[in-house]
């Protein structure tokens, strides 16, 4: 049951009346109830948020939370599926031990700072600016944990060589097909966990969460009354690391926009048949790692389309010279005497020497 402050405040709501695949092919969904920062916002970063109009409206503090559940269930089933959004705070009760923060690097989407990844225990590897390649950001609004395609890369063949299937569908992990067994067999115990190493507070510090396989190897199609088909729950992205549904379903998740921080702690609802699937532990040392994972050159969509405008005006105008350069006819020639050419050359000598 919803709760929470009385009263009536006036937000900036967009409504769609038409669209066509506006997120997936199929859905029936008309908009998006965006919770990120202003720099996002559309037509123009003029435009007040819908919780930033909350906070300053119901002067509740600058922070929200976030806990998703549904951890191992059919996606398309219902019932249990559910979770909790707090505005203005934190609850005690949708979380476990600890709140583990990670500084926001840049107020936009909710980008932080991602240090290594591990497949079953084992490091892959990689220098520590390939996972931020772009941007890393937490999102709910994205279903799918999204890995830059060469992390991506990385993190299947880990997962293919430390699980126990041989020969695996290479259509299972790129998501264009899916993975059946019996309903009486749980897949998970073939697969690694997954953990992912984030910067604490204390830049000298990191700590990791991890996620078990009932959370990226996910429930899907029910065929018939025996057999139950799954889904592979990470796919590569061209543009960002998002760490999306598939593993904040794990966590209670804090935004805390007040002190630029991101938080994760364990939620209560992420167990299957009783047991965890997500897990939290540090500190650990980031002597391994780079002092700065992200680039020092961030380009926010805004600002890419305002150089590709200022870059089209550029082009533009330089045609546009050209071809009135074309248009206007050639002068009339002049031919040159013995004489032009001394009293030419004889002219510089003595502006030279005056």
């Amino acid at each position: 049951m919803p709760k929470g402050l009385y009263g009536s405040y006036t937000i900036n709501i967009a409504t769609i009346l038409e669209s066509e695949n506006f997120f997936l092919p199929g859905v029936k969904w008309h908009g998006i109830l965006g919770l990120a920062y202003n720099a996002l916002a559309k037509p123009s970063s003029s435009v007040e948020t819908f919780f930033d109009s909350l906070v300053r409206q119901a002067k509740i503090p600058n922070i929200f939370s976030l806990q998703m559940c549904g951890a191992g269930l059919p996606v398309s089933g219902s019932g249990t599926n559910g979770g909790s959004l707090v505005l203005g705070g934190i609850e005690p009760s949708l979380y476990t031990g600890d709140i583990w923060y990670t500084p926001i690097k840049e107020e936009w989407y909710y980008q932080v700072e991602i240090l290594k990844l591990e497949v079953g225990g084992q490091n892959l590897q990689l220098d520590c600016r390939e996972y931020n390649a772009d941007k890393a950001i937490v999102d709910s609004g994205t279903t799918l944990l999204r890995l830059p395609e060469k992390v991506f890369s990385a993190v299947v063949q880990a997962i293919a060589r430390t699980s126990l299937i041989q020969e695996f569908s290479s259509e299972f992990w790129t998501g264009t097909q899916l993975a059946c067994w019996d309903r009486t067999e749980k897949p998970w115990s073939l697969f690694p966990k997954l953990s992912i190493y984030l910067r604490d507070e204390n830049s000298s510090r990191s700590f990791r969460i991890s996620i078990l396989p009932q959370l990226y190897i996910q429930p899907i199609l029910l065929i018939g009354d025996n057999m139950q088909c799954y889904r592979f729950g990470i796919s590569s992205s061209t543009n960002a690391l998002v760490i999306g549904a598939t593993v904040m379903e794990g966590f209670y998740v804090i935004f805390d926009r007040a002190q630029r921080r991101v938080g994760f702690a364990v939620s209560p609802c992420a167990e299957v048949d009783g047991s965890p699937v997500s897990e939290i532990e540090g500190p650990f040392t980031t002597a391994d790692v780079a002092s700065n994972c992200v680039s020092s050159v961030s380009f926010h969509e805004p600002v890419l389309w305002i150089a590709s405008y200022a870059l089209m005006s550029l082009c533009g105008i330089i045609l546009l010279v050209l071809i009135v350069l074309l248009l206007i006819p050639p002068r009339c020639q002049h031919r040159y005497t013995d004489n032009d050419v001394v009293n030419d050359e004889s002219s510089l000598v003595r502006h030279r020497w005056k």
